[in-house]
């Protein structure tokens, strides 16, 4: 299971990719495009050029992990363009086919103050 936490660095190749590479594709276009190394444990998001697929990779220090989710019906609402940085709760939204940058949601961190 892939897990996403809110200190996971996440980047996004925002132009659609051919869903026939595995993961050794998705890991070439990780450091030839995005100039990133895909063994960081950074997530990486592809989405296919019909806009029905997004496929996460990640490396979790023993492997890599590749996830596809296909939606049933219709296509992909949303997709970042350009320097857009989604963060781990924007993710969530964005894997339930939603907008992630037109929901309101809670800062990811809150300072606590402490008791007087």
């Amino acid at each position: 299971m892939i897990q996403i936490t809110p200190h996971m660095r996440i980047f996004q190749h925002v132009e659609p990719v051919d869903f026939r590479c595995g993961i050794d594709g998705l890991a070439g276009l990780c450091r030839l495009r995005l100039k990133q190394d895909p063994m960081s444990g950074a997530l990486f998001i592809f989405i296919n050029r019909r806009r029905t697929s997004f496929k996460l990779l990640t490396y979790d220090g023993d492997g890599f992990w590749l996830c596809q989710k296909r939606l049933s019906q219709g296509k992909i609402k949303f997709w970042p363009r350009g320097d857009t940085t989604l963060t781990a709760p924007q993710v969530q939204v964005l894997l339930y086919n939603g907008d992630p940058c037109g929901t309101k949601m809670l800062p990811a961190w809150k300072p606590i103050l402490a008791p007087i």
